[in-house]
């Protein structure tokens, strides 16, 4: 199918020719870039967001689901963390020493975060989750890692998907993914290497509901075999409850790394967990010119103080049962039950998209994210809400639904895809979980 370009986002097809000059892949990230979305049909680059709206470059609004990947939990240019850091704007940003912000900010979330006793600042989920793993070899004096879900960019975990393009075999050899909800599997993963695995580390839940008992049961395996149990809360930290994963699902790790909403969009992640274990943070090099960068470190101190003084965490949770509810019921109204399905928590779902008789899945997902954009949604896979969510958002959501999923159930149905796409399908960028 030859593309045929929407005029409604002219400008932006100009500014991805004027950015693949001198940038690869025209976006610092894969999940913002072109390929996350249907060719020709959608917003390359935004200019600004207020709320929960963003304005691509040729001047559509749009209601963002998307969030920046999840980060901005308040909203764009919420005014509290606005006001936060432009004080602190005046008084500085990076400086020479230690700042007593630093530890205001460890102390709140040693308060709010169960494992946390102690605490060291990154600026990216990667780079919380890779000081955790080289803490927990630190600390066993091993080098195999066990994982579960997705970590971010760095070597020991892109190493083990499709992305490993640049990664030794060595380093790739040192990390043994497991499937999530099964204790025997990794005790046979564990057990294949005696006394050679640092840690376990793994999101506690993203589509899937752990088993009863499952995390705990994870956390037993990994102590049984002398490792450590990390828990990536990069997504699931201030959104799932104010303290994680963990304190929602009664599970304490050893260690934990928190990033994305502790921020509202400013770059800062945590590396927290037990005291004798983050004590070989003293020695082990996990150090950044920007590590203490005191106006992210001012936006997250305002973050958490609205998220805990607002109770957004419930806010998200009501908004997004709303969704959940409403899209569940017209996914059976429309026959799309064996297409489509809504999991994970309500406060972060995900819509599943399984192929059909009448079309791929990716060609269901390529007019789906078309149409959406079309009425001014912006969304991908997931729903991420934020605190400016408000009622007339969600109203907006669901009326795009009402829209978007007869197209799918008729293009479905008659076989008739290729009439209602305006572009080749999407391809998949890679799977992360």
């Amino acid at each position: 199918m030859t593309a045929a370009p929407n005029p409604r986002y002219a400008k932006s097809r100009e500014m991805f020719a004027r950015a693949s000059r001198v940038i690869p892949g025209a976006s610092q990230t894969f999940s913002k870039s072109h390929i996350a979305y249907p060719e020709g049909q959608a917003p390359l680059f935004l200019s600004h967001g207020k709320g929960s709206h963003v304005w691509d470059v040729d001047g559509n609004e749009y209601v963002d689901f998307v969030n920046g990947l999840l980060p901005v939990i308040l909203g764009y240019d919420d005014p509290d963390v606005t006001a936060a850091v432009v004080d602190q704007l005046g008084r500085g940003i990076t400086f020479s020493l230690a700042t007593e912000a630093e530890v205001r900010l460890a102390e709140r979330l040693v308060e709010i975060i169960p494992c946390a006793e102690k605490v060291r600042f990154g600026k990216n989920g990667s780079d919380a989750t890779a000081g955790a793993v080289r803490v927990a070899r630190a600390f066993t004096g091993r080098d195999r890692v066990a994982v579960c879900g997705y970590h971010g960019w760095q070597d020991w975990y892109i190493g083990t998907t499709a992305r490993h393009k640049g990664v030794p075999q060595a380093t790739r050899d040192l990390t043994s993914p497991f499937p999530y909800n099964d204790l025997e599997a990794l005790d046979r993963a564990l057990a294949a290497h005696p006394g050679e695995f640092a840690c376990v580390i793994m999101e506690a839940m993203n589509a899937v509901e752990p088993a009863p008992g499952y995390l705990q049961g994870v956390k037993d395996i990994a102590h049984r075999h002398g490792a450590l149990f990390i828990l990536d809360e990069i997504i699931t930290g201030f959104r799932y409850a104010l303290g994680g994963a963990q304190d929602l699902f009664g599970v304490t790790p050893d260690l934990a790394s928190f990033g994305k909403g502790m921020g509202n969009g400013f770059p800062i992640s945590a590396v927290v967990g037990r005291a004798d274990v983050m004590a070989q943070m003293e020695d082990v090099f996990f150090s950044f010119t920007a590590g203490g960068e005191a106006v992210s470190i001012a936006a997250a101190l305002a973050t958490i103080d609205k998220v805990q003084r607002e109770n957004v965490v419930g806010h998200l949770w009501r908004q997004g049962g709303r969704v959940v509810t409403a899209l569940a019921e017209r996914i059976a109204a429309h026959g799309l039950g064996d297409v489509l399905s809504v999991s994970g928590k309500p406060c972060w779902p995900l819509l599943g998209i399984q192929d059909t008789p009448g079309a791929t899945a990716w060609e269901i997902k390529t007019l789906y994210l078309q149409e959406m954009l079309a009425r001014g949604i912006l969304v991908q896979g997931g729903l991420n809400f934020s605190f400016a969510h408000d009622d007339t958002d969600i109203d907006s959501l669901l009326a795009a639904y009402d829209d978007v999923l007869p197209m799918i159930a008729l293009a479905v149905r008659d076989k008739a895809m290729a009439q209602f796409l305006k572009c080749d399908p999407m391809r998949p960028v890679f799977r992360v979980r």
